[in-house]
């Protein structure tokens, strides 16, 4: 859940923002606006998802080169491997002797072997690595779906900047209050700070808007 709010929050907050801009920097109406918050939409999501999907692929990839080194060792020495293992038991409180029973049992087994040393000191569970197509499309979606709140008025013929404000608004403090679900904040604080910074980040760059915009084309 946590991803997916913040991803959604992240795509409100930069599409509202640059709503903002575009409203206190130009006169030319909401055609212009709807076409840059469009673009905005499209290039934030298709980046996040890039993004996302380049740094977990490379997470996954970093991961199954250090799963291999350790296959590696677990092969070329194998008592050193088992000893190793031994210890990290040791380390978590069992008595050495029950220890070194576990990691023999463990060591039969090659697979399983590798499995709890992978675990153990990489904290990596071999099963289950991160997928880059699952997080590049989460984040895609998640993305979209948030800059879309504050399009949507203007999808459905608002010709002004105060329905979507409204409903920006609205959506930052519902989504604040989600991610209290997840954390050990209340509600009303956690939505009431969301819709804070949001506004302010709309704010300045409705400021950004109004400084730069009368003085281009």
């Amino acid at each position: 859940m946590r991803p997916a709010v913040f991803g959604a929050m992240d795509g409100l907050v930069s599409n509202f923002a640059l709503i903002a801009g575009m409203d206190g920097g130009t006169e030319s109406g909401s055609k212009f606006i709807v076409l840059a918050v469009l673009a905005g939409l499209a290039a934030g999501a298709f980046s996040m998802a890039a993004g996302e999907y380049t740094s977990v692929a490379s997470q996954r990839e970093l991961a199954r080169a250090e799963i291999e080194v350790e296959r590696r060792e677990i092969q070329r020495h194998p008592t050193d491997e088992e000893r190793e293992l031994s210890e990290t038991y040791q380390g978590k409180g069992l008595d050495p002797e029950l220890a070194d029973k576990v990691a023999q049992q463990f060591h039969a087994n090659p697979d399983q072997a590798l499995e709890e040393h992978v675990r153990e000191e990489l904290g990596v569970d071999l099963n289950d690595l991160p997928s880059p197509v699952v997080a590049a499309s989460s984040s895609f979606i998640c993305f979209a779906v948030g800059a879309l709140i504050p399009l949507l008025p203007y999808l459905l013929g608002a010709s002004s900047v105060l329905p979507a404000l409204i409903m920006s608004l609205t959506a930052l403090f519902i989504c604040g209050a989600v991610v209290s679900r997840v954390t050990s904040r209340s509600w009303w604080y956690s939505g009431l700070r969301q819709l804070i910074l949001g506004a302010a980040a709309a704010a300045l760059t409705y400021f950004v808007g109004t400084l730069v915009g009368p003085g281009i084309g």
